[in-house]
């Protein structure tokens, strides 16, 4: 159980906290070491996906602890930036990607329960619209010059974007399931 995949993936889970703490100590450079931490962790889950499939590391433990990381730190992320910007310009984009994560967490659910989970597996829009929102969320955490929290904001509308085309996916993959 205690392989270096899964220990990547409760590193990750620890750097939540410190992330968030960073953002809010009251010290020169908070903003930009908790992008750093919010960038460690999103490296941190790509490296320990890549061990786990090329070392044959994949546990049980890791394959529920690893979603439960990225959406942990993904949804805490997101709300840091909507109460740091107060802006609907942020909130809505944020409700949106946080409502999909609950939503397809509880599809892939259902669909295993069914003995379907792999109508539900990862696509390549997921993976493209992880890339984008981890992209924008480090802009938008560390936010060091105007151009930068600019290209934070349209990742985090591609990422929305995208967000609503995988959702859509996953739930039409789902529906011959869904209406039985």
């Amino acid at each position: 159980m205690w392989n270096i995949p899964n220990l990547l993936t409760v590193f990750r889970l620890c750097l939540i906290p410190i992330c968030l703490a960073c953002f809010y100590a009251d010290i020169p450079y908070a903003r930009f070491f908790a992008a750093f931490c919010f960038w460690l962790a999103a490296i941190t889950d790509m490296l320990d996906g890549y061990l786990a499939r090329k070392m044959q590391l994949m546990t049980p433990f890791g394959a529920f602890l690893d979603p439960v990381a990225d959406k942990l730190m993904v949804a805490a992320a997101l709300v840091l930036i909507a109460v740091d910007m107060q802006t609907l310009w942020v909130t809505i984009p944020a409700f949106i990607m946080i409502s999909r994560e609950i939503l397809i967490s509880a599809l892939r659910e259902w669909m295993a329960e069914v003995g379907q989970r792999g109508q539900v597996a990862v696509s390549e829009v997921g993976k493209y619209k992880t890339a984008a929102q981890m992209l924008a969320l480090i802009g938008l955490i560390w936010q060091p010059v105007g151009w930068i929290t600019d290209l934070g904001l349209v990742l985090l509308y591609a990422a929305t974007l995208l967000t609503v085309w995988s959702m859509l996916a996953y739930l039409r993959a789902a529906w011959p399931a869904l209406t039985k």
